[in-house]
């Protein structure tokens, strides 16, 4: 069954230091343009634990102040399994992401999980780990982000 509207999201890449801190502070953005989101809960995760506590690549700090957002203070987590009861979604950037979420879901967990561009967009298009490209990447990244998260903020 789909809850409509969504309340909260979590937004998971591999390490929480590129893709999903800049979905969640452009997610943040989107709904606030909107009149959207105060009462919203938006976080990111990453699969793994390499970067927990760090800030994010400071390609992704860059490309969203760019873009006037500033995801500086977020600091890297590692998905928990306590996600799956604290968050409605649980959208991966691409389907490795999805393989390690489906693995750490808990039975039973309530939250709907999904990938991003699918749930937001209906493409179930991947969007791309820009770790090791040039700042064209993360902002061909964040163009994909913007539209996702678009897509995204009608089911909130």
């Amino acid at each position: 069954m789909v809850q409509l509207p969504y309340r909260s999201v979590l937004f998971v890449c591999l390490g929480n230091i590129c893709r999903s801190p800049l979905a969640e502070g452009v997610f943040r953005a989107v709904l606030a343009g909107e009149g959207k989101g105060s009462d919203v809960s938006i976080d990111s995760a990453g699969t793994n634990g390499y970067h927990t506590g760090e800030a994010p690549d400071r390609r992704s700090i860059r490309v969203a102040r760019h873009h006037g957002i500033d995801i500086s203070d977020q600091r890297c987590r590692q998905l928990t399994p306590g996600d799956f009861a604290s968050f409605d979604l649980i959208l991966g950037m691409d389907r490795g992401n999805m393989k390690a979420i489906a693995a750490r879901q808990p039975a039973g967990a309530t939250a709907t999980a999904g990938l991003f561009n699918e749930l937001a967009l209906g493409e179930p298009q991947e969007i791309p780990d820009p770790y090791y490209g040039t700042d064209a990447d993360f902002e061909r990244v964040y163009r994909m982000v913007l539209a996702a998260s678009k897509g995204l903020s009608r089911l909130f």
